[in-house]
């Protein structure tokens, strides 16, 4: 396995949630694995939704792919927002009338992504090489093609990793982390270590809830809690999937 990072940005992003704000459409504010997903699919040149009822060619061959999500250039875990105003004249797609909208729109989001690829599986290594190369078969955008995302090839990374997680101790996650797990035998849930603020320089608490994957009965998003903080976490080694980064000495959450 082989365990690389690189930086994705773009100068708007729009997210869409189910819900919304009276007529304002409203964004997750975070990348979630989905949408990462899709953008995985297009650097492959892979194909996307093509019938009804049926997931898409790039999400077969990539969900297994473990991620790690770290926001950067953000305000305590928050991004600055737009609304965006539109309006759609085509008569066909609105029954002759003119279709107006909103969107709260992200600004200059930038996420650090973590995968986890598996050096026998050619799509792996292919993703591998054109992240190197800074190089895609199709143009990536966060999430309406407007908004076009890109890295650069000098931000790949190539980590030395490992799996052991202090414990008792408390630990760095520089990633958001899935605020739910199983507990057994007694142990506690992680948490933040609130008290130990010396060393931290404006400490925050960051929660959001987004699709994991889907559902394949319902073809809905499967949802999950997760959490991001400059705190010191407790109990980390309760937290699955959580990789150790010789490099940093600090830790990522994979999902």
């Amino acid at each position: 396995m082989k365990l690389v990072s690189f930086d994705l940005k773009a100068d708007f992003a729009f997210f869409r949630k189910p819900d919304t704000n009276n007529t304002i459409n409203l964004s997750y504010n975070i990348i979630h694995k989905p949408a990462l997903l899709g953008i995985l699919g297009a650097i492959l040149g892979l194909e996307g939704y093509r019938e009804k009822g049926k997931l898409p060619a790039y999400y077969e061959i990539l969900k297994d792919i473990k991620v790690g999500i770290e926001p950067l250039q953000h305000d305590k875990g928050n991004y600055s927002k737009t609304v965006i105003k539109y309006t759609n004249t085509v008569g066909y797609a609105n029954g002759g009338a003119n279709f107006l909208t909103e969107e709260l729109t992200l600004l200059a989001p930038a996420y650090r992504i973590y995968l986890l690829l598996d050096v026998n599986i050619e799509a792996h290594m292919q993703l591998d090489q054109y992240l190197k190369q800074g190089y895609a078969e199709y143009l990536p955008y966060f999430g309406k093609n407007e908004h076009t995302a890109w890295w650069e090839a000098t931000s790949y990374c190539d980590y030395r990793f490992g799996h052991d997680v202090a414990d008792p101790e408390e630990v760095y996650i520089r990633s958001i982390f899935q605020k739910q797990q199983v507990l057994k035998d007694n142990s506690e849930a992680p948490f933040p270590d609130l008290f130990n603020v010396q060393a931290i320089e404006d400490p925050f608490l960051y929660f959001e809830r987004l699709p994991l994957g889907f559902d394949l009965t319902l073809l809905q998003y499967k949802m999950g809690d997760f959490a991001y903080s400059n705190y010191r976490i407790k109990n980390a080694h309760q937290l699955e999937n959580l990789v150790f980064l010789e490099a940093l000495n600090t830790y990522v959450q994979l999902f």
